[in-house]
């Protein structure tokens, strides 16, 4: 079995609907931000952040830091799919196909 295949190779979303309301609500959303952003997300659209992990195991490290930074309001979804089944996804921009979904970013990651 291949070390990196499509179905041990992982991908996070994660998904968020934050409140905006007063200053702490925008602060602890900025703050969620930024830190998912320095974990290595990307912002794949408004609220919807995605991570490419090299096994299971490391999408579970993520995870766990993402868990770890949640603020105390709003709604937050994480999930984790196989790199073959976001490679299902399709995109479109209104009626026109985009193409594939976006390449994993080149990241070193040091354990």
């Amino acid at each position: 079995m291949k070390r990196l295949n499509e179905y041990r190779v992982m991908w996070i979303l994660v998904l968020f609907d934050l409140p905006t309301e007063t200053k702490r609500d925008r602060k602890n959303y900025s703050q969620f931000r930024k830190e998912i952003l320095k974990d290595g997300f990307n912002m794949f659209q408004f609220s919807i952040y995605l991570r490419h992990c090299p096994s299971r195991e490391n999408s579970e490290v993520h995870i766990k830091r993402v868990k770890s930074l949640l603020p105390p309001r709003g709604h937050i979804g994480i999930l984790r799919i196989t790199d073959k089944q976001f490679s299902e996804m399709e995109i479109f921009y209104g009626k026109k196909k985009e193409g594939k979904p976006p390449l994993p970013s080149q990241q070193l990651e040091l354990f």
